[in-house]
């Protein structure tokens, strides 16, 4: 596993795990306007994170195609 790898990684864990963390403060302190706003926070990052993922995964897709021609 190359360094940047593991950054990236280290990153998308730290950010889970504040928006997790903002929730909990949230729920705590029954603040509904920052349920909300973990909420939105954790469902816009894992989006973000699903359509990257596809995008990488059709990039080395038209790589193979074009090396193979």
């Amino acid at each position: 596993m190359t360094t940047r790898s593991i950054l990236n990684k280290c990153i998308i864990l730290s950010v889970f795990v504040l928006a997790g963390f903002l929730l909990a403060r949230s729920i705590y302190y029954q603040s509904v306007i920052g349920i909300i706003c973990a909420i939105i926070a954790i469902a816009a990052w894992s989006n973000f994170l699903y359509r990257l993922t596809a995008l990488q995964d059709k990039d080395k897709e038209m790589e193979e195609v074009l090396h193979d021609q």
